[in-house]
């Protein structure tokens, strides 16, 4: 990362340390160091003692340059995406109402396996994560290609625009087209060993961009590849794993005719080796009350998507209500392009309508042998504003493997946050272009981050910051 120097903030910050509480701190000052690291975080602090308090950590205003924040504006956490798959970008919008295998060989493959061409993969990959970062996400969980070349170049793109990311080559040796899968489970364990190797050598320490074990779901992987993915996990311990679990209908039935021995997905992934406290399971809509145990003890994360969830062939709802009941660690995920749009703050709005939804009793229904939900897992309450806020930071962090680093704001954590612009009555030509719902005199603080999360739009998101960089400035 290039060099830089330390800055401060000063004004009001929101973030939700924990699912239920919306933390604000008004005139707060926030020193972030050279190396991105959150020095000193002082709420209640008055404007006459800052360069005291600037002086104490041996700064100056040259050698910490003061933004002060104006009444309407506020810091936010970086969104986390904890599941994208960047090849998909361009096909965002397109295959509404299709089932989803159907949507993988007509619509899906044919996109992914452009990024053969390492020009198209490289057009594609900085406007994916470019546009990511212009919609406030600073972390993203990707499935890259099943190209070794297409994945290190999606990392690369991640580090020359700022953007933390993890990275997969999908592994895929079966059922999908001649022309785009993996040779066999020899070719499949070659390719994401030579992948790991190429982004670790990017980014050694792993301060923004980390390899991810990446079976793209069991659907594509032979028997042999997901046993050798397991030992390639154990040997690696560092890693992240990810994969899709439990997503539609069709694909809980296929997996268990391709794999027999197992009851259910949660049971056939443990086996592996692959169900842990780094697992990343990306939509988990179908869980048996077997399976939700089973996550919970291995603490994996769940990353729910719920725009692709509800545009395919079927509105499904996943049980995220009994999720968070558990404790068990939830986030956010776009899923472009499955999920329509690259927007954290679509995506949601889609989670409370969907749980809106699975409360009046709409949901994904059992059917025989499917290993679902059924009348089992019962969607519960919708989630809340604060619940939801969690899910896309905090949240987001801890299925990301990240929640010791980002994901809110403490001293020592790093820091990845937005800069959010609102307008009001009083003085909206002061505002920002845009249809956010313009801040009424009298709102409180959670008001008003219900109007951004509800009404706003990139255009209210003026700065982005990742580890202390500017990755995005409208001012």
């Amino acid at each position: 990362m290039p060099t830089q120097s330390a800055r401060a903030f000063y004004g009001t910050l929101v973030h939700t340390p924990e699912p239920t509480h919306l933390e604000v701190h008004h005139n707060t000052l926030i020193i972030v160091s050279p190396t991105g690291t959150i020095q000193s975080l002082q709420p209640s602090t008055t404007a006459n003692t800052i360069s005291s308090i600037l002086a104490s950590h041996n700064y100056t205003p040259e050698t910490c340059p003061l933004t002060t924040l104006d009444r309407n504006e506020f810091l936010l956490p970086g969104f986390i995406d904890t599941h994208n798959h960047a090849p998909q970008w361009s096909q965002r919008g397109t295959g509404r109402g299709i089932d989803l295998l159907t949507w993988l060989e007509k619509i899906t493959f044919p996109h992914e396996a452009r990024c053969a061409d390492t020009t198209h993969a490289t057009r594609l990959f900085k406007n994916c994560v470019a546009g990511g970062l212009k919609q406030g996400i600073t972390t993203a969980c990707y499935y890259s290609s099943l190209h070794i070349e297409a994945t290190t170049i999606l990392a690369q793109t991640c580090l020359e625009q700022g953007q933390r990311a993890l990275i997969g080559r999908c592994a895929m040796d079966r059922n999908a087209p001649s022309w785009y899968v993996d040779a066999d489970p020899a070719t499949a364990i070659a390719a994401t060993e030579t992948s790991i190797a190429q982004i670790q050598a990017l980014d050694p320490s792993g301060e923004l961009v980390r390899p991810v074990i990446t079976p793209r779901f069991a659907i594509s992987c032979s028997y042999t590849t997901l046993q050798r993915l397991g030992d390639l996990a154990a040997s690696h311990r560092e890693l992240p794993i990810q994969t899709h679990f439990n997503e539609s209908r069709g694909e809980i039935a296929f997996t268990k005719e391709l794999f027999p021995q197992y009851d259910t997905e949660a049971e056939m992934y443990e086996s592996f080796g692959l169900l842990g406290p780094r697992t990343i399971l990306a939509h988990a809509i179908y869980p048996t009350e077997w399976e939700i145990a089973r996550l919970q003890a291995r603490r994996c994360g769940i990353a729910h998507c719920p725009t692709p969830n509800t545009t395919m062939d079927e509105f499904m709802v996943a049980p995220i209500r009994e999720y968070l009941r558990r404790g068990m660690k939830v986030g956010l995920g776009t899923d472009c392009g499955g999920g329509f749009s690259g927007s954290m703050l679509e995506v949601m709005r889609w989670a409370f309508m969907v749980s809106v939804a699975g409360k009046g009793g709409v949901r994904g229904e059992d059917v025989a042998g499917s290993g679902g939900v059924g009348s089992e897992v019962k969607a519960g309450e919708e989630i809340s504003l604060v619940e939801g806020l969690w899910m896309a930071t905090a949240g987001g962090a801890k299925v990301a493997g990240l929640g010791d680093k980002v994901g809110c704001f403490a001293e020592g954590m790093e820091f990845d946050a937005m800069v959010v612009r609102t307008a009001r009555w009083e003085d909206e030509e002061e505002g920002v272009d845009g249809v956010m719902a313009l801040v009424e005199e009298g709102d409180d603080m959670e008001a008003v981050v219900e109007r951004f999360v509800m009404t706003g739009d990139d255009r209210n998101i003026r700065r982005v910051f990742v580890k202390g960089r500017e990755v995005k400035s409208l001012n």
